[in-house]
Parts: C-alpha cells; sequence; structure tokens
C-alpha cells in the first residue's frame, strides 16, 4: 500500500527484520504507532530499537514486523 504525502513523499509498508528496520520507520506496538529514532546492534542479529517516547523494543534475528516507511522519490 502506498499513499501519497505533503512534500512529495511515499508512505509504504514494508514488512522489516532486524537487518532492515530503518530511523524514521513507524511500528505499530500495543495500539500505538511508535517512530524509531535510535537503533543498537547486539549479538546474534538482534536490534534494540529506540522509539520518540524513550520505550525499547529489542528485534531479534527472526522477528518480523510490518512498518510505515516515508519514500522521498525526486
Amino acid at each position: 500500500m502506498r499513499d501519497r504525502a505533503l512534500g512529495g513523499a511515499l508512505a509504504s509498508t514494508v514488512e522489516i527484520t532486524s537487518t532492515s528496520v530503518q530511523r524514521g520507520d513507524l511500528i505499530q506496538v500495543g495500539g500505538q504507532q511508535c517512530r524509531v529514532v535510535d537503533l543498537f546492534q547486539l549479538a546474534h542479529g538482534a536490534k534494540r530499537l529506540v522509539f520518540d517516547s524513550g520505550e525499547l523494543l529489542t528485534m531479534h534475528a527472526r522477528t518480523r514486523l510490518v512498518a510505515m516507511r516515508m519514500l522521498r522519490r525526486w
């Protein structure tokens, strides 16, 4: 699904893993949308995500989530 956002960006839903997650991704956790503001690499391919609310989430190597990502097209 792609929706045009303001400023020429496209919002797209993507499946993410610990290797493909990026800063700025919007992930819905417990019914709340959380924006990833920082990432830390952990052992065995895991990543610790820091959300703009200050909350943390650990994604293990096999974790798969759906996120909203803003894609800039020029």
